[in-house]
Formats: structure tokens, sequence, C-alpha cells
């Protein structure tokens, strides 16, 4: 099993490469290169299949051999210790709650997953790494705690910090140890520009750096499982066929959908469901790709992504090709793009509705970021009637607990904390003491303390 770089400048590697390179010497993204493909029988004897099961059929067909069936296996086990969970909400609409694992966020799967697999290859390599990952708000806490203590590992977060709730910012920092948290006088797409370039930089080629974001194939991979498993739970006839409704930032999720579909998940349409950030559809309505700069801060903060990186994937799988800049090279099959995608933008005012509405409805609370998803699905049925006879399914992809000052502002009570966000409240804080406004701050950051 090949992975090639979406810039298609650097030599294709396989897995074990492209996960502890994180990301290619020529600034793209590594994409697989033939997408295996699931019988129908198989998708179809998912029902039966528990999530560890689904997890070990799905990575072993995506990874191959790279790591052998056993140890994949223990990884899994360590990795997926918690439970999806499914529920009916009104009519064909479904809503898959992610949000049970350890950090309270969809981004549990793949961080999980991909701390172990890299320990697995460090530990067989004698061999350290820096991992360099930006965050708009969960993937930081899901990387700071799947890492923590990981001997041959030390991790830095960059995050927004005037754009993260208080738990959020309290998941990266009050581990200490081998993790270390930055918060940047910026946005999201400034953490990930200084990433990326410190990836290029000639400076640190023997740091060994790589990533944890979703640009690292061993953290979006892990993303499929939940299209798998939650298509099996919701599954009556053998030829049912699902919508998803993806709450999209930086679009790894959906394109874990897309590489699940192409596995041969039969799904009928995807929404990319976006905040105020809003280039995706209207690249989709005008065939012109534009980021945002600025990104816009919403509520729906994890999706405050004004020129999400997994967009250069996504083109290159619609044969198109999108550079790091979000400069367009070549233009996807739009054709093609838009009879598996379409794409709302929710506003804010509309967020709060929603998440009030819900309530009201379904005596159930939605996160912001969930309910955006809910939002969109509700104007695509609305808008395309003929779509209702199918499931549909809508990921929450963090816990409500987690923007309690948004839910209490809008229903006029907090939402209860899982026990793993309670316990955090009152924990020391490790802050990264460093003023960090531009990637020359960051560069000198890592040189005094990695370099001197």
């Amino acid at each position: 099993m090949k992975y090639y770089s979406t810039n298609r400048r650097s030599v294709e590697v396989d897995f074990k490469t492209a996960v502890l390179n994180g990301q290619p010497p020529d600034g793209g993204l590594y994409m697989i290169k033939n997408i295996p493909k699931l019988s129908k029988e198989d998708i179809l004897s998912f029902k039966n299949f528990n999530l560890k099961q689904i997890a070990l059929k799905i990575l072993s067909s995506l990874i191959n051999d790279a790591i052998p069936k056993n140890n994949l296996k223990e990884i899994i086990d360590w990795a997926l210790n918690f439970e999806i969970s499914i529920e009916n909400i009104d009519n064909n609409c479904y809503v898959c709650y992610l949000d049970k694992g350890p950090t309270a966020s969809f981004k549990d799967f793949g961080a999980r997953v991909l701390a172990k697999m890299m320990e697995y290859f460090l530990e067989k390599e004698k061999k350290e790494i820096i991992i360099l990952t930006a965050t708009s708000g969960d993937t930081g806490g899901a990387v700071a705690s799947a890492f923590h203590g990981m001997k041959r590992i030390k991790v830095i977060i960059l995050y927004p910090k005037n754009e993260i709730s208080e738990l959020q910012r309290k998941q990266m920092t009050t581990l200490g140890n081998n993790i270390l948290a930055l918060g940047i006088k910026g946005k999201f797409d400034d953490c990930q520009q200084y990433v990326k370039k410190a990836f290029s930089d000639d400076l640190f080629n023997d740091l060994n750096l790589t990533s944890a974001n979703s640009i690292n194939l061993g953290r979006l991979f892990p993303q499929s499982i939940y299209y798998f498993y939650s298509y099996s739970r919701v599954l009556q006839r053998d030829d049912d066929k699902v919508i998803f409704s993806v709450p999209s930032g930086n679009f790894g999720n959906l394109l874990a959908g897309l590489i699940s579909y192409k596995m041969g998940l039969p799904v009928v349409k995807f929404i990319a469901a976006v905040n105020e950030n809003d280039e995706f559809p209207k690249f989709l309505y005008t065939g012109k790709y534009k980021k945002i700069e600025p990104s816009k801060k919403c509520i729906s903060s994890a999706m405050n992504v004004g020129n999400p990186s997994n967009l250069s994937r996504i083109f290159d799988l619609y044969d198109g090709w999108l550079d790091e800049l979000g400069n367009v090279k070549k233009q996807p099959n739009l054709g093609k793009l838009k009879n598996d995608i379409v794409s709302f933008s929710i506003s804010d005012d509309e967020t709060r509705v929603i998440i009030s509405e819900f309530y009201k409805k379904y005596k159930k609370i939605i996160d912001p970021h969930g309910a955006v998803g809910w939002g969109a699905l509700l104007k695509f049925l609305k808008k395309y009637p003929k779509y209702q006879r199918y499931k549909s399914i809508c990921f929450e992809t963090a816990d409500p607990a987690k923007f309690s000052q948004v839910i209490s502002s809008i229903l006029g009570f907090f939402p209860e904390k899982p026990n793993s966000l309670k316990s955090i409240a009152t924990k020391r804080e490790y802050n990264g003491d460093v003023n960090i406004q531009n990637y020359l701050d960051f560069k000198n950051f890592l040189q005094k303390k990695y370099k001197q």
C-alpha cells in the first residue's frame, strides 16, 4: 500500500513513513494511492460486529500489512475503549454521538489510534519525535490526552487563545509532562500555517517533527470507522442507503466519509455543514475557491477555519489540485463533486435557534457543532424533499458541556459535565509562557527550546 503527496513532488512512501513524517517534504498532504474496496457482503456483515471488530476490518484494509493484525488489534483495544450511541431523533433522522471518549470529542477516535500507532513504530525504530499540532478546539485536548506520558514523543499544541472555551483550554494545559500547549495571538489558520512552515524549515530537519492533526493519515483513517459503524446500526434492508450530515471545519471528518464511500459504503449524499466560514459552499455554487482571511469567529469554534487543509485531499480525490496556500492549480471534477456533496452554511443566530428548538422539541441538548450539522440537514431535506425517504445521520462531535457558557446563554442552564470534564476543573494549568504573534516568534521558540 503506497501513499503519495497531493502536490505530486515527493516520492511515494509506505504507511509507517507517512505517519511518522506527518506531511510530505513538498508541502502537500499524503493520500492513499489505491483506496481498497469492501464487498457488499462485508459491509452488510458489520451489523453483527462490534465497534472494535469493525475498526480492525477497516484499518487493516487501509494500511494492509504495515502493522501486523495482532498488534493492530492491541492498538484498537486500547484506543477505542468507549462506545458510540446512535439515536433516532425524528422520522428517518438520527444523531450519532461521537462525544463519549476521554476528552468528550470525536477527535478521540483518530488521536488515540494514531498515538498507539506512532508508539508502535517508534519502539521498533528506537526513535524519538516532536509532534506539532494546531487546534481550533477539540483536536488539542484529544491529542494531549492520547499522547500524554509517551516516552519517545513530545507534543507542542498551538491554539488561538481567544477562540476556544475554558474547558477546551484546560484539556491541553493541565497535563504537563511531555505536553506543552501554547496559546497564540491569532486564528486557527495561523496556528496551522506555523506548523506547516516548521515542517518545511530546513533548520529543524534534525528534530524529527511530525503532526497529529488530520493532515496525518494515521489520525484520519480511524475516522472512517464510525461511518461504517453508524451505517450498520441504522441498517434495516440490504439495499439501504444513507445521508451523512458532517460538521466541517478542517474537513478531515468529511474526507474520512468520502474515503468510506470509495470503500463501498452506500451513501446517497454528504452534507458538508459549515458555520459562517462558508468558503466551501460558495465554491460549490460558483466554482471559484477563495479562502477566508481571517477566519470568522463563531460559537461553533472548532469549525472556525478559513482554508481547510483537507480540501487539498478532497480536490485530489476528484482529480483536482489545491496547494497548501489555497491556490487552485487544477479544478476538480465539479460535476462529480456536486453529485456527492452539498454544503450549507449555518450562522451563529441560526445555531442558537437550532439549539433552543432541539431542546424544546426533543428534550435533548445539542452542542453548537452538532447544531450546525442538524441545521444543515434540515435545510437540505426542505430543499430536496425527495431525500426524506433515506435515513440521515448527523454527527454530534463534542459534549455540550465543553461549551457551557454558550449553552447557558441559550437555554438558561448549564449542561451537566461528564466525569472526564469534571475532573479538570480545579487542576493546575501549565501554560507555555511565550508571546507568539507570527511564525518567526514560533521559530525562535523551537530553536531556543530544542536546538541549544
